[in-house]
C-alpha cells in the first residue's frame, strides 16, 4: 500500500523526543537525557485526595464534556497567581487550558505559520518547539544565546529585516542550556518587539523552579500586546495530568479557540477540576520549595563533578533553576558518538544536534538533573567521565 502522506511530513525533523523517552524507561541505563521531573516529588496523596473530592462531589459534571476555554476557576487561579507573583495584568478571559504546554506550540504554529513564513528561535533552542513548528514548514531563523539571553543586536536585526511572525524563547532556565535572560535583556526585547507586528512567544515552563524562589520579571511585563505566554503544571505538579495554559491578547485567543476546538474540543475536564482543587487546598508554595531543594542539590552535585572533569576539556553552564544544563565537549569529540557509546556503557546524555534548527550541536550535550538521585548521579557521572577520557584519547 502506498500511503499518501502530506508533503509536510517529509520535511519533519527526526524526533529525538521519542528516543529520549525510550532511553529513560531502560532501568539498566542511568539517564541524564530525558526531561522528566522526579516522580518521588509528585504529591500522590494530595492529588488522590483532590481526585476523591471531585469524583464524590462533582463527579457527573467532571466526567461530562465542557467548554473549549477550560475550567474557569483554574483559569482564575492562574490569573491571580500571575498578578500576585509577577505583578502583571492577567485575566481568566485571556487564559486557556491546554494539554500540556506542548499543545500550545502546535496550535500557535497552526494559526500563525504559513509555508515559508519566517519565525525566530534561540540557538540552541527547545527541540520540542523546533519539531512542532517544523510541521508547518516555516523558515526558522536562529539567534545565538549568551549568558544574558539572545544576542540583542541579532534579535533586533531579525525583527527589522525579516519581519518574523514570532520569536520563540524561554527566558527562565532555558531548555537546553539552563541560562536565563537578564532583566535588561527582557526589557530590551519588550521594547524592540512592541514597536512591530511581530510577537514574542514566552515559554515559562520553568519559571516556578528558581532555586532561590525569587520570581523574575517576564517579557510580557514590557510588551503585553506583543507577547504570548504559556506555562505548565507538568514540571511542578504532575506531567501525566497534561495541564498547561496559554495567556495571550484577546484577538489571538479567539482564533486559538477555533483551532483548539477543532483539534480536541477541550482538555481533560476531570484533571482540570482535580488540579484546581489540589492547588487551592494544598500548600503549593511549600511543595515548590521541596522540589527546587532537590533539583538545586542535584544541579550543584553535577556541576561539581563536571568541574572535576575539566582536564578532559569540557565546560558547562551553571543554571540557577530549571531542570537542564549543557556541556561543551572538547574539540573533535562528536556529541552523537558520545550518545551512542554512552548507551552501550549504561549512561545516557542527549546530543546537542536536535536543539539547532540548522547545523550545530555536534560539540554539545544536554544533561537533565531533575530525575536522578544522588547515588545514580555519582555513578552516572563516573561512567561519563570514563567515556570522555576514552573518546578524547582517540
Amino acid at each position: 500500500m502506498d500511503y499518501r502522506f502530506a508533503a509536510r511530513m517529509r520535511n519533519a525533523p527526526e524526533s529525538f523526543l521519542k528516543k529520549l523517552f525510550d532511553v529513560s524507561s531502560d532501568p539498566e541505563i542511568i539517564s541524564f537525557a530525558g526531561g522528566l521531573p522526579d516522580s518521588n516529588l509528585i504529591d500522590v496523596n494530595g492529588i488522590k485526595d483532590s481526585a476523591a473530592f471531585v469524583l464524590d462531589e462533582e463527579g457527573r459534571e467532571a466526567l461530562q464534556y465542557t467548554t473549549t476555554e477550560g475550567h474557569l476557576p483554574l483559569r482564575e487561579y492562574i490569573a491571580e497567581r500571575y498578578q500576585k507573583r509577577l505583578g502583571i495584568s492577567a485575566s481568566a478571559d485571556n487564559i486557556r487550558i491546554v494539554n500540556g504546554s506542548q499543545q500550545c506550540l502546535d496550535i500557535i504554529g497552526k494559526i500563525f505559520i504559513e509555508k515559508n513564513d519566517r519565525i525566530g528561535i534561540e540557538s540552541p533552542g527547545y527541540l520540542g518547539a523546533i519539531e512542532a513548528f517544523s510541521l508547518y514548514e516555516p523558515v526558522i531563523r536562529s539567534v545565538e544565546m549568551n549568558d544574558s539571553g539572545p544576542d540583542l543586536n541579532a534579535f533586533a536585526q531579525l525583527i527589522s529585516d525579516e519581519k518574523i511572525k514570532f520569536f520563540y524563547g524561554i527566558p527562565n532556565f532555558q531548555n537546553p542550556t539552563g541560562r536565563s535572560y537578564s532583566k535588561d535583556t527582557r526589557k530590551r526585547i519588550g521594547d524592540i518587539i512592541s514597536e512591530t507586528d511581530s510577537l514574542f512567544y514566552e515559554d515559562d515552563a520553568f519559571g516556578e523552579l528558581a532555586f532561590n524562589q525569587v520570581p523574575r520579571v517576564p517579557v510580557n511585563k514590557y510588551a503585553p500586546a506583543n507577547v504570548i505566554i504559556c506555562g505548565s503544571f507538568s514540571k511542578t505538579v504532575a506531567p501525566g495530568m497534561r495541564i498547561g495554559w496559554i495567556m495571550a491578547p484577546r484577538e489571538i485567543i479567539s482564533v486559538f479557540d477555533a483551532a483548539k476546538q477543532a483539534a480536541d474540543l477541550h482538555s481533560n475536564y476531570l484533571c482540570q477540576k482535580i488540579m484546581n482543587h489540589y492547588l487551592r487546598n494544598s500548600d503549593y508554595d511549600r511543595h515548590l520549595k521541596e522540589v527546587v531543594s532537590v533539583y538545586s542539590r542535584n544541579c550543584r552535585l553535577i556541576c561539581d563533578l563536571l568541574d572535576d572533569m575539566a582536564d578532559t576539556g569540557i565546560t558547562h553552564t551553571s543554571p540557577e533553576g530549571g531542570m537542564f544544563m549543557t556541556v561543551n565537549l572538547p574539540e573533535g569529540l562528536s556529541s552523537m558518538k558520545l550518545f551512542e557509546e554512552g548507551i552501550r556503557r549504561g549512561v545516557a546524555v542527549l546530543p546537542g544536534i536536535p536543539f539547532y534548527a540548522g547545523s550545530g550541536g555536534e560539540d554539545m550535550i544536554r544533561l537533565n538533573f531533575s530525575n536522578t538521585d544522588e547515588e545514580n548521579i555519582k555513578e552516572g557521572m563516573a561512567r561519563l567521565s570514563g567515556l570522555l577520557t576514552d573518546l578524547s584519547s582517540f
